[in-house]
Formats: C-alpha cells, sequence, structure tokens
C-alpha cells in the first residue's frame, strides 16, 4: 500500500500547484480570487488577466493532470494491491484534480478542476478527450458561459467512452468507463456555485465567444 499512498500524496501535491494565483503574484501584485468570479482557475484567469496569462495557466494545469497520471502514478515502493495499472493512473490523476481544487498552498481554496481533468484524460484516453473538447467549444460559443460547457464537456466523457466501446467497437478498459461516470458528479460539485448563479441568471459571460446572441432591435428611423 505504500506505494498507492505516495502515489496519491505526490499527485496531490502536484495539483496543489496554485497556478493563477502564482501568475497573479507575479504578473499583477494580486490574489486572483479577490477579483472576478473568485476563483482560482484558468477561466478567471482569462477574465482578470487577459487571454495570454489565461492561456499560461490553463497549459500548466492540463500538465499538472497529464504528469500526475502518466509518470507519478508509475512511482513503486511495493507491489500495488491491484494488477490493473489503470486503477493507480486513476488514483494519481483525481488526487491531482482534488489538489487543483483544494490546495494545500493556498487555504484549500482553488479552482474548479476542470483543466487537470483534462491533462488525466489526455493521459488516460485522449480520443475522449477530443469529444468533450467539441462539446465544450460548440456550447461555449453558442452560450458564451464556461460553467455550462465544462459540465457538459464533463457529461460527455462517460457518453463517449460508451459509444466507442458498444457503438463502435473501441477497446475500451472497463475500470476507465466505470470511472468515468464520476467525473461529471466532481464537476458539478465544483460549479455548484456556478449553478445557483444560473439559476438566478447571474452567471457571467464571455460575450465575444457567442455566435448566437440576440441583437438589439432597430429603432425607428435608422
Amino acid at each position: 500500500m505504500w506505494s498507492v499512498i505516495v502515489i496519491m500524496i505526490l499527485s496531490y501535491l502536484c495539483g496543489s500547484i496554485p497556478t493563477s494565483i502564482i501568475v497573479a503574484r507575479i504578473t499583477r501584485g494580486i490574489d486572483i480570487r479577490n477579483f472576478g468570479s473568485g476563483n482560482a482557475g484558468g477561466t478567471n484567469t482569462f477574465r482578470v488577466l487577459g487571454w495570454k496569462a489565461g492561456l499560461i495557466v490553463s497549459i500548466f494545469d492540463i500538465l499538472k493532470g497529464a504528469l500526475a497520471t502518466a509518470l507519478i502514478a508509475r512511482l513503486r515502493i511495493d507491489p500495488l494491491p491491484f494488477t490493473d495499472p489503470t486503477f493507480a493512473m486513476i488514483l494519481a490523476g483525481m488526487s491531482a484534480i482534488i489538489g487543483h481544487a483544494f490546495t494545500i498552498f493556498a487555504g484549500f481554496r482553488g479552482g474548479k478542476g476542470v483543466a487537470t481533468g483534462a491533462g488525466m484524460i489526455i493521459a488516460l484516453f485522449p480520443i475522449a478527450l477530443l469529444f468533450c473538447v467539441v462539446v465544450f467549444a460548440v456550447v461555449l460559443f453558442s452560450t458564451g458561459i464556461v460553467s455550462i460547457s465544462s459540465i457538459s464537456a464533463a457529461l460527455t466523457l462517460p457518453l463517449s467512452l460508451l459509444v466507442m466501446r458498444y457503438g463502435l467497437g473501441i477497446s475500451v478498459n472497463p475500470v476507465l468507463l466505470y470511472f468515468s461516470l464520476l467525473i461529471p458528479l466532481f464537476i458539478v460539485y465544483t460549479h455548484r456555485s456556478n449553478i445557483q448563479r444560473l439559476l438566478k441568471g447571474e452567471e457571467n459571460r464571455f460575450e465575444k465567444l457567442r455566435i448566437f446572441r440576440r441583437r438589439p432591435p432597430r429603432q425607428a428611423g435608422k
């Protein structure tokens, strides 16, 4: 069990690196959590610091999930208590996501876990991520709301794996399939405040990204 414990601790610490907080401190001398939506993630970094800082934060947050899942999961101190190494990868990836959302380096106030989760899926089953990215992009450019896009992409993960396994005949590890059902639940949990704002019609939008947005009515005589 020591291997499992070490994998989970190191993966959690890797995910806990508060990328957006570090970037905001270096570039503006501010705590990103005191601005915008108050979230320490890539989306709020885009909103507060601009697209360059947002892109840097998102890339590093993706790398946290990918590195934990692909590399830290390979560490061995003693034999694993299970034969399928996919279990170790899932434990490492989930530990990194939890670390990102509840970072020990910033009072357990982190991001939503979407980018780090994407990095985990890249390491586990990159084909499935393509479906999630397409859905994310379509919903984002249709609504301009990142939270709806993230939740929709998370729901797409288990659906895409089911389609690939039972519809297209692509080999999908059953462990990964069952685990994928937990991802949407976690993403919905971390977006619970966003869901409350959505129900009130107060959720933040990226209006410039919306393709299908209402145009203001023409005024008479113009």
